[in-house]
């Protein structure tokens, strides 16, 4: 009866005022009319009484003021209109896919970043893949090759746990871009979006894959996919897992950042997007902001407020309580006023 009361309003508000005029008048009857209504014998002693409790008759006539009060209580509340409204809102986006794709290279576990740099890289991912929302966003992973970590989708639930899942040490180790651009493209091609993107981060240098990040490329230009190129990593040195120790764990050394940014900055010139530079945690945050800003969802919105009755089961209420008053007084208690 009372499913869905939240964010409840009333028509008319101010009949609420009403209520505790009732409560007051009750309250003066109680203490005023009272006494009248129940005539008294004075006797020289209440002890031949004694074993008599009050008589059911009685407690039930003292019970019929409350509900007369409860029936009044309810009856203004319905006369008061409450309802519910239900704010629904139709979304059209212009529509944009979006790949991110990832390098896992073991130079991905270097802690110039905190944790490290696919550790970063996962966080901000995973705030970018927030910010939009209504956006079919999907990854792709890439070392020494490249697989899709998860379609293009707009479920971004799925595509979050996904990104956390991202490790080093799935694929063969390297750098193979124009693999992981190629993957890319390879998810984007037969969707119907009027805009397509690729961010591609990476901190190294092509040295693996069947196809050259140039061929990648022109690939990306033939089906108007748009891409984003990142280079990860700090100026200078970075300390760098380069073995593995007998006790199975990382011997880091300090090694030379090296970035193809020449690269980087012709396959986003080639396909119309930017290259960006990213030394630490913060700036790789700036660089997922200005791409959000730079890709734009246009999104129309009509919106539109339901309204629901709910003053029905306060009526219902209010009736109920006066029919009860009624019986008992007439057939119960026999009181005619």
């Amino acid at each position: 009866m009372f499913k869905n009361l939240s964010h409840v309003t009333f028509l008319y508000k101010w009949v609420l005022y009403l209520i505790p005029l009732v409560f007051a008048w009750a309250g003066l009857w109680w203490y005023f009319l009272s006494k009248k209504a129940y005539p008294s014998l004075k006797l020289s002693s209440t002890k031949a009484f004694a074993g008599y409790g009050v008589p059911v008759k009685a407690k039930v006539k003292q019970l019929l003021p409350l509900l007369r009060i409860a029936s009044l209580t309810f009856l203004l509340v319905a006369i008061a209109r409450p309802q519910t409204s239900s704010d629904e809102e139709k979304v059209t986006t212009e529509g944009i896919d979006i790949v991110l794709a990832i390098d896992v290279s073991g130079s991905m576990l270097s802690e110039d970043f905190k944790p490290n740099r696919i550790g970063a890289a996962k966080k901000e991912a995973i705030e970018f893949v927030d910010a939009r929302p209504h956006d079919r966003i999907g990854m792709v992973v890439f070392s020494g090759e490249s697989f899709t970590q998860c379609p293009v989708t707009i479920d971004h639930a799925v595509l979050k746990s996904q990104i956390d899942k991202i490790q080093n040490g799935l694929m063969e180790d390297g750098t193979a871009i124009g693999m992981g651009l190629a993957t890319c493209v390879e998810r984007l091609k037969e969707g119907h979006a009027k805009s397509k993107v690729v961010i591609l981060m990476t901190d190294g240098v092509n040295n693996r894959g069947s196809i050259s990040p140039a061929t990648a490329a022109d690939i990306a230009m033939e089906f108007g996919v748009r891409v984003y190129t990142v280079g990860i990593g700090t100026n200078g040195k970075a300390r760098t897992p380069v073995a593995m120790g007998p006790d199975g764990k990382l011997i880091f050394d300090y090694v030379q950042v090296e970035i193809d940014e020449a690269l980087l900055r012709d396959i986003a010139k080639k396909t119309g997007g930017q290259y960006f530079r990213a030394t630490d945690n913060n700036k790789l945050r700036d660089i997922y902001s200005q791409i959000d800003k730079l890709e734009k969802t246009k999104i129309e919105v009509s919106a539109y407020q339901r309204k629901t009755e709910k003053f029905y089961a306060f009526a219902l209420l209010a009736g109920i309580f006066l029919l009860i008053e009624i019986l008992l007084r007439y057939l119960v208690v026999r009181a005619i006023p």
